[in-house]
């Protein structure tokens, strides 16, 4: 036999679903860069939502002001994704949707335009993340408290194991546990602790059928994160599917191998992308890829990989064009899926996974004495854990401990030409806000009022009685109910809830600096008092790490701060800082509504009597943008080549001693009879 022909014998494992995680500005947008991946050989869709969605708003509500298409695709209604996947035929595609809060929602306007295609729902495949608790945690995207949100997840997974039974209903997702800064332990526990805790409120409903459990189990999938400790990450991937079958068998006597699968999908680490020389970033993403794909054993079963500059802005179609093709190349140039698991046998190998069950066995038994997953959410246990994991993280890349190639070791290079040049970032023009305010308004003019309103009548029953939720959310969906009557009606029944900050007196840091803590003391002295700090998330963006840490690390060099979470309306930090008194704004925005949002917060402290105060913001902001802020009056913007805390620290001393000098000078000025001279105002271009 030559050696071609047995080349050629050689049986190839299927390659996993290859996709990009993708949507921004409107449906008819979003769809049409959809139809491009698709052609250039992606074979799966995964949709990102933008925040109004993700929360139940819909495009014209105040909150949603500035979010509207910025970190996805605005879905407001049955039209908006009538338009998402037209030209798509639903019946051949796999789709996943990075969807939590809103997820029954979601899936209803999906299941009832798969209907309009002819497709039968029973053949759908695809993925509704849906996993709720994560969200308390780390990403922000909840709305409802725990036991109704719950409860929700419960209804989507009940409805699609007996109607869409290829759907995974539930994506265990601890890819944003580890953005938030967990170890590979926590990663493991807390993802697992979630998994058991959803499939043990399914088993407590009334009218569920044991006799479906294993089915149930295995559709639940997980959404992990890859970082750049590349044995470990084999490591902990082998781990993950070794426990899970551990769990099955002796938690749910699951005795079929088959539905024991550890099932997964991944995104590699964006938290460790970086805005200075964002070129690195090609390699990171490769690297963490291969973590994911090398052991066969424990090889996810989608792939998504983040743009290079994804730390500069949105990502345009070529960069997400170069991620894909590193997908490809690996699956179908190299021989990687000709060969069984090429670390079984491995000495160091199995002593690491040993040794990641092990401790995760411990948390986990910490977890289940804590009361579960839930109750230790809602305690704040596991978010301070992770506000502690990611401040130790952060300390020992400012100490050089932990080494980050272009950021604090070898900063020197040489400018990159992908940066150059207008058009090296994608934004997203605050025209689509308006023009979705318009559309949702021309929708609501053309529906039958006398079906929404019977429709979103089902719905309250159905949330009061307890009923499942997903037949009245399908029904409201083709009724043209829009997201935000359908997040409204829901809120109306359940309330709302702010999970905890772990941002305590509790919380454990590294400390700051001894020069920060003493600039901050003279600052008190001249001040007379504390300096006193508000840390303010205007918008939706509930992404809160930066902004958790920021207070963490002024709470330990000597401001008095204020931090009260996610999602406050420019109001709400406007009134906070005056009744904190406070001697300066730092405003967190990672969701690309920094502008609007900013010039509303400058406006009410203006309505107030509080322009004086002076605002610092933080966020993935562009130059050109910076320039924008500086220009409203913005006195210092921070961006994640700020990684130094205590360098933040001490700006924010200066930002406040400008303030003052500024205030004297103007007092002088007025006694001395010269009202209105030109003086700095503390808003020179400068970043600390």
């Amino acid at each position: 036999m030559s050696a071609q022909a047995s080349v050629a014998e050689v049986k190839r494992d299927k390659p996993w679903i290859i996709r990009t995680y993708a949507g921004h500005s409107t449906a008819a947008e979003s769809n049409k860069l959809y139809r491009g991946n698709l052609a250039k050989g992606q074979t799966g869709l995964s949709v990102a939502f933008d925040l109004p969605t993700q929360t139940g708003y819909d495009p014209d509500h105040e909150l949603a002001r500035g979010e509207v298409g910025k970190v996805g695709v605005s879905i407001a209604h049955l039209g908006d994704m009538r338009a998402l996947f037209d030209q798509i035929p639903l019946a051949q595609m796999n789709t996943s949707m990075t969807i939590n809060a809103t997820a029954p929602w979601l899936l209803s306007l999906y299941l009832a335009v798969a209907e309009e295609q002819g497709a039968p729902i029973a053949a759908l495949q695809g993925t509704t993340q849906n996993d709720i608790i994560k969200e308390y945690l780390s990403r922000g995207t909840y709305v409802f408290p725990p036991a109704p949100s719950l409860r929700l997840t419960k209804d989507v997974i009940l409805f699609t194991t007996k109607n869409v039974p290829k759907w995974n209903p539930m994506n265990v997702c601890s890819y944003h546990l580890q953005e938030a800064g967990a170890t590979p332990v926590q990663e493991l526990s807390y993802a697992l602790a979630i998994a058991m805790a959803v499939l043990d409120t399914v088993r407590e409903d009334p009218d569920f059928d044991e006799a479906s459990f294993s089915d149930v189990f295995s559709r639940i999938s997980f959404f992990v994160n890859a970082g750049m400790r590349f044995v470990t990450e084999i490591c902990k991937m082998r781990a993950f599917a070794e426990l899970w079958d551990e769990i099955a068998q002796q938690r749910y006597g699951i005795t079929d191998a088959k539905k024991r699968i550890f099932r997964y999908g991944v995104q590699v680490n964006s938290l460790g992308l970086t805005e200075q020389q964002p070129e690195n970033n090609v390699h990171r993403i490769l690297i963490e890829m291969l973590a994911v794909t090398l052991s066969k054993r424990a090889r996810a079963r989608a792939v998504q990989l983040p743009a290079w500059n994804e730390a500069l802005g949105l990502p345009r179609p070529w960069d997400q064009q170069w991620s894909m093709r590193m997908q490809q190349i690996l699956a179908f140039e190299t021989d990687l899926l000709e060969y069984d698991d090429i670390f079984d046998g491995s000495t160091v190998i199995e002593s690491r996974v040993e040794a990641l069950k092990e401790q995760t066995r411990v948390e986990l038994k910490r977890i289940a004495e804590l009361g579960g997953a839930v109750t230790a959410v809602e305690a704040g246990e596991l978010k301070r854990a992770l506000v502690e994991s990611n401040a130790r993280r952060i300390a020992a890349i400012e100490k050089g401990e932990q080494i980050v190639v272009g950021v604090n070791k070898w900063q020197q290079g040489e400018p990159s030409p992908l940066t150059a040049g207008d058009g090296a970032i994608f934004t997203v023009s605050e025209t689509v806000e308006m023009e979705a305010e318009a559309r949702i308004r021309e929708w609501r003019s053309k529906r039958d009022d006398n079906a929404v309103k019977q429709a979103l009548a089902d719905l309250e029953q159905a949330a009061r009685s307890g009923a499942n939720i997903m037949p009245p959310s399908i029904a409201a969906a083709k009724a043209g109910v829009t997201t935000g009557e359908w997040g409204q009606r829901l809120r109306e029944v359940f309330g709302e809830y702010r999970a905890p900050t772990g941002v305590t007196l509790e919380t454990v840091t590294s400390g700051a600096a001894e020069e920060a803590r003493l600039l901050i003391a003279d600052l008190g002295e001249r001040l007379g008092e504390t300096p006193k700090l508000v840390v303010g998330k205007p918008g939706l963006d509930g992404h809160s790490n930066g902004a958790e840490q920021i207070a963490l690390r002024a709470r330990d060099v000597g401001f008095d701060v204020t931090y009260d979470g996610i999602r406050q309306t420019p109001t709400e930090i406007v009134a906070k800082a005056k009744e904190r008194g406070a001697h300066v704004i730092g405003l967190s925005v990672l969701s690309g509504s920094h502008v609007p949002l900013v010039r509303e917060v400058k406006a009410k402290l203006r309505e107030a009597g509080l322009d004086h105060v002076p605002v610092v913001v933080g966020g993935i902001i562009s130059t050109e943008d910076e320039l924008v802020l500086k220009n409203m009056g913005v006195t210092a913007v921070y961006t994640p080549k700020d990684y130094e805390l205590d360098k933040i620290m001490v700006g924010l001393a200066k930002v406040v001693e400008r303030a003052l000098d500024k205030r004297a000078a103007d007092k002088a000025d007025t006694e001395a009879g010269v009202p209105g001279a030109p003086r700095p105002n503390g808003n020179a271009a400068q970043v600390f």
